[in-house]
């Protein structure tokens, strides 16, 4: 692939940044790199990675608590017919 076909070719996170902020879009595709906030910008990396493992665990728990709630029902039920046939 040469440099022309590799400047058309649009990735989606490309334009997740154009869709953030066109400007930083556009300069980085002109060559330029940011030269400041490098600290905050890996704050806020650490902090997402974070955050996508807490709604990962948060899934887990909620898919955990649907299992649960569902076997009270079920024990519910197996108990209302033990006494209603008693």
């Amino acid at each position: 692939m040469n440099k022309r076909e590799r400047r058309s070719l649009i990735r989606a996170s490309g334009m997740g940044e154009y869709v953030f902020c066109a400007r930083a879009w556009r300069l980085r595709l002109e060559g330029h790199e940011p030269t400041r906030g490098a600290g905050a910008r890996e704050a806020g990396r650490r902090w997402h990675e974070g955050h996508g493992r807490r709604v990962a665990r948060a899934k887990q728990l909620r898919g955990l608590a649907v299992a649960c709630a569902y076997l009270a029902v079920a024990v519910v039920v197996l108990i209302l017919l033990v006494w209603w046939r008693g």
